[in-house]
């Protein structure tokens, strides 16, 4: 009896957290309303400038806050997914989710950060896109397989955007140092941080 009583009550518990969780995540959907539709991606792209690069989509959160995460528009959902920049634009292909695609004239930057969207990777191992979206200014962040395409990425991305980085780790000449710390001799993440992929547990 007393066995069955604690399952009750562990199962109760465990119904409560679950709809307080969902509660605040259509709190936030709701504050999030007023955002624009998600750009769409263009029929016709000319050849890449850079990518793809295979990866996972972390998220996107608003710039303000590396945890301030963006649900609006499928944005909040975690993915495996490849990057590709174009000349007119980034798109992140998801897998199981709808591709993101962030106009150039919507670009503002580039930078590594150690995290993004409650997702930590450690000193330099995300790049961290920042962009426009109607009135808000919004990072979203991609971990590559090969970090080695970091730097590379970084530069291109803040050309392209025309203004200077907002930069967690400077681009010249510790970028590079940064990448090689924090992957190894081949480019490829330490450790056993592995992809985690489809929608993320409501917050």
């Amino acid at each position: 009896m007393t066995r069955a009583l604690l399952v009750v009550l562990w199962v109760a518990v465990l119904a409560l957290a679950l709809a307080a969780m969902l509660r605040g995540w259509r709190n936030r959907l709701r504050a999030q309303a007023g955002l624009p539709a998600l750009p769409a991606v263009p029929d016709e792209l000319d050849a890449a400038l850079l990518g793809p690069v295979s990866g996972l989509y972390v998220g996107t959160t608003f710039a303000t806050s590396w945890q301030d995460r963006v649900l609006h528009d499928g944005l909040g959902e975690r993915a495996e997914a490849t990057a590709t920049l174009y000349p007119s634009g980034l798109l992140l292909d998801r897998q199981g989710a709808a591709a993101v695609f962030v106009p150039r004239a919507a670009l503002v930057g580039a930078r590594l950060a150690a995290g993004l969207a409650g997702k930590v990777m450690g000193a330099g191992g995300l790049l961290a896109i920042a962009w426009r979206l109607g009135d808000a200014v919004l990072d979203t962040g991609f971990r590559a397989d090969d970090k080695t395409v970091y730097p590379q990425w970084v530069r291109t991305l803040t050309a392209l955007s025309d203004v200077s980085p907002r930069s967690e780790t400077p681009l010249e000449p510790s970028l590079d140092d940064e990448i090689r710390h924090s992957t190894g001799n081949d480019g490829h993440a330490t450790g056993k941080d592995s992809h985690a992929t489809g929608n993320e547990g409501p917050e």
